[in-house]
């Protein structure tokens, strides 16, 4: 009964930090907007134009977007986590993302280079397939190399020649619209739409439902790939499943707002911590939920502190993210001495 109520404390909680993070992302920013104002305009009584725009046509959207996709990439990260047995895996620190973010920019700068407008699936799809690039490159490496934190440096070399590319695509780029690729490069929730959103949306939601599904599996393999086939779990297959939805929900995240950083590493020990617990069943609702909490909070802070400059999500992230990750390496330092 005492784990049960904590599991359910642990809960709201997280469903209470996202639900006052998104009011107040709505309200804060370079125009301060009332709350009553805010209760106004979903109550579809009378109020200012203006403040009707900028909540429903660009914060809202946004902050929905910052919710849903930090809650896949946090998702991401749990389940590279589990694949590779490694706590500082991640779809950042392994390259995965900046090979999504190569191939898009890729298709945005040809496209646009043509005055062709890109559709959300193209930008996923192609996000997708640079994913699947870089995790091949990973799982190369992962056959040739023995020790983990080798294969941890392979990725964070991948992703480093992934993002020098992007930036010569980018900085080269002549046309005006191909040059705030830019601010999309590193890291931001702007300019999102409630189009964007729908898709996804439609996406995230989907490869959550299938990761919920496999949580029993994930449950047995977590035990060791013996105790996993023991139980009858095919290992090959569960693993390429694994591999295809952590590269989706990484994908659709960098389609629409670049590469997030630490994120997918950080989020899914804090929330381990808050349940004190490892079971798939309990983690994967807490990650998307902590995840979603997580941007939030960043993104209101990009937005809010140098207003009317906004910093890159990443810059945000990766202040907060990469505490954590140092205190995960010396904490498992210590547990081996």
């Amino acid at each position: 009964m005492k784990k049960n109520s904590r599991y359910g404390l642990a809960y709201l909680t997280l469903a209470f930090l996202v639900l006052v993070l998104l009011a107040v992302n709505i309200c804060a920013g370079s125009v301060g907007i009332p709350f009553s104002e805010v209760l106004k305009v979903f109550g579809g009584q009378g109020t200012d134009e203006v403040y009707a725009d900028i909540i429903l046509q660009i914060r809202f959207p946004r902050a929905v977007a910052a919710a849903v996709l930090g809650g896949g990439l946090a998702l991401s990260g749990y389940l590279l986590q589990t694949f590779f047995h490694n706590p500082i895996a991640g779809p950042f620190i392994l390259g995965i993302s900046s090979g999504a973010k190569l191939v898009v920019a890729l298709v945005m700068v040809m496209a646009l280079g043509r005055a062709v407008q890109v559709s959300s699936l193209a930008m996923i799809a192609a996000a997708f397939i640079g994913a699947m690039i870089s995790m091949g490159f990973v799982l190369l490496m992962s056959r040739v190399m023995d020790q983990m934190s080798m294969l941890i440096v392979s990725g964070v070399m991948i992703g480093y020649i992934c993002s020098a590319i992007t930036d010569f695509v980018v900085t080269f780029a002549e046309d005006a619209d191909i040059v705030n690729l830019h601010n999309w490069s590193k890291g931001s929730f702007s300019g999102i739409s409630w189009d964007n959103v729908g898709m996804l949306s439609a996406v995230i939601f989907a490869a959550l439902l299938c990761v919920f599904l496999l949580s029993k599996p994930i449950s047995a393999y977590q035990m060791g790939e013996a105790y996993a086939q023991n139980m009858g779990l095919n290992i090959r297959r569960f693993r390429v499943l694994l591999v295809l939805l952590s590269s989706v929900l990484s994908a659709c995240v960098t389609a629409f707002a670049g590469p997030v950083s630490f994120v997918g590493i950080a989020v899914p020990h804090l929330v381990k911590s808050l349940f004190r617990t490892a079971r798939p069943i309990l983690m994967i609702p807490g990650c998307f939920l902590g995840g979603a909490a997580f941007c939030l909070f960043c993104d209101l802070l990009a937005r809010v502190v140098f207003a009317p400059t906004e910093l890159s999500i990443s810059t945000v992230t990766a202040v907060f993210g990469a505490p954590v990750v140092i205190f995960i390496m010396v904490r498992k330092r210590r547990e081996r001495s």
